[in-house]
This record gives C-alpha cells, sequence and structure tokens, in this order.
C-alpha cells in the first residue's frame, strides 16, 4: 500500500487514485474470501466452532493471567498499527527522508511481518509458543533502539523499521496457539474473542492518539512511542509468564 500510495502521489492521479487502486485490491480480495467460505463446512470447521460452548464474559475475564494477556495484546496492536500507519509520516518529517525512500522502506516493514511469520512457522518444532513471544520481543525492541539513535545516519531508522516489522510476526499468532495450552480448550472462544477485542483497541484507538500527541509536541516522538508500548508488552507478556508458572 505505501509503495502504491507513493506511485500515485508522484502521479497525476494524486492520492485518490491509490485510494481507488488499493480499494479495488481490498474488493478482490473480499471476493476471495467469500468465495472460500464452502471450504470451512467441507472440513467440517464450522460443526467444531458450534459445538464450542461459549463461556459467560463475567467468568471468562476472571481467568487467571488473562488481564495481562489483554494488556499484551492492546500493546502489540498499538506497535503494529501505529508503525504501519504513521512510519512514513516520520521518515519523511521527522528524519527529512524523501517520500519515495520512506515509501518503499513503509512497505518493508509489512514484508519484514510476512518473512517473519513464514520463518516463524518453520521453527515452530525447535521453539514452543514463550520461546517465540520471546525472540519477537527480543527483536522488535531491537528495531525500536535502532530507530532511537539519534543521528543523522539514516540507515539506522530505515533498517530499524524493517526489523520492528520482522520481530512483531511471531508475537500474535503464537499467543493465539497458546490460547488453549494457557486457558484451556473449553475457554479458547471465549478467550480468543477478549484478545481480538484487546487488539481491536490497541489498532483502533493508538494511532489517532499517536496522531494527536505528534499534531501538538512533535512527529518525532514517534519511536519513543513505539518503545513505550514495546516495554509495556515486555513487562505484561513476563507477567502472565509468572502467573501462569505459579499457577
Amino acid at each position: 500500500s505505501p509503495n502504491i500510495m507513493a506511485y500515485y502521489l508522484l502521479d497525476a492521479s494524486g492520492w485518490q487514485g491509490g485510494y481507488r487502486a488499493i480499494a479495488i485490491i481490498q474488493i478482490i480480495l473480499t471476493a476471495c474470501l467469500f468465495l472460500s467460505l464452502p471450504l470451512w463446512k467441507a472440513n467440517g470447521l464450522q460443526e467444531t466452532l458450534d459445538q464450542n460452548e461459549v463461556k459467560p464474559f463475567k467468568e471468562t475475564l476472571r481467568l487467571k493471567g488473562l488481564s495481562f494477556m489483554l494488556v499484551t495484546f492492546l500493546a502489540y496492536s498499538a506497535v503494529e498499527q501505529t508503525t504501519a500507519l504513521w512510519a512514513t509520516t516520520y521518515l519523511v518529517e521527522g528524519r527529512g527522508i524523501d517520500v519515495e525512500t520512506a515509501a518503499r522502506y513503509g512497505a518493508l516493514f509489512f514484508v519484514g511481518i510476512t518473512a517473519g511469520r513464514f520463518l516463524s512457522g518453520v521453527v515452530t518444532r525447535w521453539f514452543n509458543d514463550r520461546q517465540l513471544i520471546r525472540i519477537g520481543l527480543a527483536v522488535l525492541c531491537g528495531g525500536v533502539v535502532l530507530i532511537l539513535i539519534p543521528t543523522d545516519i539514516q540507515i539506522f531508522s530505515l533498517i530499524g523499521l524493517v526489523i520492528v516489522g520482522f520481530g512483531c510476526a511471531p508475537i500474535y499468532p503464537a499467543i493465539i496457539h497458546a490460547t488453549p495450552t494457557n486457558f484451556g480448550a473449553v475457554n479458547s472462544q471465549a478467550v480468543i474473542g477478549l484478545q481480538m477485542a484487546g487488539a481491536y483497541v490497541g489498532s483502533t484507538f493508538m494511532p489517532p492518539l499517536f496522531g494527536l500527541l505528534a499534531n501538538n509536541i512533535s512527529v518525532t516522538i514517534f519511536p519513543f512511542y513505539l518503545a513505550f508500548f514495546a516495554l509495556l508488552m515486555v513487562v505484561m507478556s513476563e507477567r502472565f509468564n509468572r502467573t501462569m508458572k505459579n499457577k
């Protein structure tokens, strides 16, 4: 998307052309998903979902360690979506990088997530979910540190952005995959629903909050904003691990 938008911004079509192109791609993807619905019934997945008992909301919230995991999910979504939406703006306005280069590396953030998730799927035979989450957090924090380095050398910020995407890759799927182990299979459906709610809160409200702060302070607070939520993820994730260890 950043590459497509950069192309149209440099063309006579303007940003409207970029929005039209991306909308067409989204419509095609939606059509593909809609046409794939019969596959769910063919594999018996719908029947499995229907048979799962949905726990009451209050009962689910009392599960040990769940509050830590919900905050972890919120912080993760805050990092991912804020980076996705504001990284290019930060590179241009905060670091003085030209629009084309900024858009290219903004796109590489998504490449980092995609490549990282493919790789994390391959290495699951050697690492469990908790280890993958810790590795992802370590890589993500390393990327944020590179962006934080106060230097005129632009490559640190550009590479840091890609590394942040790579670090984000295993966290989300590993947390979801570990849900039955952490909270029990019978609670999985309700817990995953709450985790998705936490993720939506982070992705819906945290990027606009950064925009508000950037407008009133400076867009250069971008790496500090990411660092705050990255640290929050580490703290909440480790508190969850200790809680489950003592369970």
